[in-house]
């Protein structure tokens, strides 16, 4: 499984306003073009950084999927005007999988 750990920097005062949309629209859209998402999470030491992460069973599956939702209207008409004026920079790192992988209910998947 791929794995895409994703860290943002938002504008000073903007968290709970991303926090609110990403958990009433980013996230169902999101999922709708299939990914696995698991977040938001608030960091508790800067006030305006959250964290999230999102899933893919392959690479392969993760540049389809992201290329498909981020060139379609979704993304260019109901999340992208809303959620870029929020953030200041964001950071992702992609990680696979171990064999030994598991979840938080200890599954090993998300």
């Amino acid at each position: 499984m791929i794995i895409e750990i994703r860290r943002y920097t938002l504008k000073p005062g903007r968290r709970e306003d991303f926090i609110h949309f990403f958990e009433t629209v980013n996230r169902q859209a999101l999922r709708d073009a299939g990914m696995r998402v698991f977040g938001p999470m608030r960091d508790e030491e800067n006030p305006d950084v959250v964290h999230w992460m999102r899933a893919f069973d392959t690479e392969e599956a993760r540049e389809r999927i992201k290329n498909d939702f981020y060139d379609g209207p979704v993304w260019a008409e109901k999340v992208e005007p809303f959620v870029m004026p929020m953030i200041e920079t964001f950071e992702a790192s992609v990680a696979s999988t171990t064999e030994g992988f598991e979840n938080f209910s200890g599954l090993p998947a998300l």
